[in-house]
């Protein structure tokens, strides 16, 4: 029963790794559209924040730019989930292989 769960996981594992490979451009942050005169609400421009490497960033994007850039954070959100997921399915296949040589060892 436990190596059919093996099997199972190792199935759902491979399927992550394809979708990931299948990821297009990606980058962290999120964007907002921000004000110059906020109680106006007058000359608008976009921008991205992110953390990388314990390092906060702000960046102005231009308007063409706004569906790319949220795109590729959308892809990075998926990105994360997906990794995730196979950090959850390696440690769930982790502990049911030590549970499988445990029984050995007690036989």
């Amino acid at each position: 029963m436990i190596k059919k769960e093996l099997s199972n996981i190792e199935k759902q594992i491979e399927a992550i790794k394809q979708e990931i490979l299948e990821i297009g451009e990606m980058r962290p942050g999120s964007l907002s559209l921000q004000y110059k005169n906020p109680k106006e609400k007058t000359v608008s421009f976009y921008q991205l924040s992110y953390t990388y490497k314990m390092k906060s960033k702000t960046e102005y994007i231009r308007p063409q730019f706004v569906y790319e850039i949220k795109r590729q954070i959308e892809n990075y959100k998926k990105f994360k989930k997906l990794t995730e997921k196979w950090i959850d399915l390696a440690i769930e296949f982790s502990k049911n292989k030590m549970d499988i040589v445990k029984r050995k060892e007690l036989k």
